[in-house]
Formats: structure tokens, sequence, C-alpha cells
């Protein structure tokens, strides 16, 4: 049997503590086809603008490019007396 579905937040949560619920707020972005992410607060501390986290995805990225080109690319080597 199935529970009947409760509309009520739990008592650890209060409205108030929540703040003003935005309608639409990411609708724009989402429309234009902008890749929006929500950073972790941890994270977000660490760039302190948008720049900065698409710089440091960019490095990122190239990092990641250079080191999976270099592996495909390099011939296995096998050691001597194993051929």
């Amino acid at each position: 049997m199935k529970k009947a579905k409760v509309r009520e937040m739990r008592p650890d949560y209060r409205r108030e503590e929540l703040g003003p619920g935005v309608r639409g707020k990411y609708l724009d972005a989402y429309r234009s086809g902008t890749n929006l992410i929500l950073l972790s607060p941890d994270v977000a501390k660490a760039f302190p603008t948008e720049d900065a986290v698409n710089d440091a995805l960019r490095s990122f990225v190239s990092v990641a490019q250079r080191t999976t080109s270099a592996r495909k690319r390099a011939p296995r080597r096998v050691p001597a007396g194993r051929q």
C-alpha cells in the first residue's frame, strides 16, 4: 500500500530560512543553451570569478588532451626477451 503524499516540509526546515523562491530564475540561460553549473561552496571559494573557473577548466582539458594523445601515439614497449 502506497503512502499518501504529504505536502508539508519537514519540521527541521523553516520557510523563512530558505529565502524567497524565484520562479524562472534560470529560464533565460536555459533557453539560450548556456550550461549553467552550480559550484559547491568550498569550490566557489577557490575561484573568485567566472573567468577563473573557465581558465582552470581550460587548463585541465588541455593537460588531459595532451596526456591522452601522448599515450595513444607512443608505441608499446615490449621488454627484451618477451617477443
